[in-house]
């Protein structure tokens, strides 16, 4: 079975209800990226930081599937398809994916501040000052904040050096390292792009520009029409 692998971007939950993680502005809902998305900012407003990732998480328990992430489970009856994603949400999971994983961490996890091994499923929405791990240290959103090291990257380029085929969804490929994963791809693979709008890219792909909820349905019928 030929492997598939797709690295999306927050264009694969849009339409989901899920916003975009960075803007352009340097800006996250209304807050400085600064001020919530960065070790520096955790550390001068903790109290902040997990309000606002309470709220974010409040969103995405509401949010479900789109017919992108559902497509994408239907592939799997053909493919062995494994998916990196930069997007915090578990839609994925929930959609029934059985390989995803989550370069940038889960909104619905939480993690020790002292050891980063210690990692626990949040129940509910809210994480809260006094949430503290088996080690005593307050629990912090189980998320790779601008400045920290990207642990599952090296794992992603694993994935990526052995794909048949490769699928970029709903990203800009902007944000390193998750774009460098471009440079690692087999120049014997398929490659694809599925996005709404135009986007650069350093190497050749066939371009579908859609949104997921139908690009990924007309990747199926393209490969599906190849096999």
């Amino acid at each position: 079975m030929k492997k598939l692998v797709v690295l999306t971007g927050a264009g694969m939950s849009a339409e989901s209800g899920i916003q975009t993680f960075r803007g352009t502005n340097g800006m996250w809902e209304n807050h400085s990226i600064q001020d919530v998305a960065t070790l520096t900012g955790w550390k001068k407003n903790p109290e902040l930081v997990l309000r606002f990732y309470s709220e974010r998480r409040k969103k995405v328990v509401e949010a479900q599937p789109n017919q992108g992430h559902l497509d994408l489970v239907e592939l799997e009856k053909f493919f062995d398809v494994q998916i990196i994603t930069q997007n915090v949400d578990d839609l994925h999971e929930r959609a029934g994916s059985a390989k995803v994983l989550h370069l940038h961490g889960e909104i619905r996890k939480s993690r020790s501040s002292i050891d980063p091994n210690l990692i626990y499923n949040i129940e509910g929405a809210a994480l809260k000052l006094g949430d503290l791990c088996e080690k005593g240290s307050q629990l912090r959103p189980h998320i790779v904040w601008f400045g920290e090291a990207v642990p599952e990257i090296n794992n992603a380029k694993i994935m990526v050096l052995n794909a048949d085929i490769f699928a970029v969804i709903g990203t800009s490929l902007l944000v390193y390292p998750a774009a460098g994963l471009l440079d690692v791809v087999p120049s014997s693979a398929q490659k694809f792009l599925i996005d709404p709008n135009e986007v650069n890219t350093p190497v050749k792909m066939e371009v579908i520009q859609e949104p997921a909820s139908v690009g990924v349905k007309m990747l199926m019928e393209k490969l599906l029409t190849k096999k």
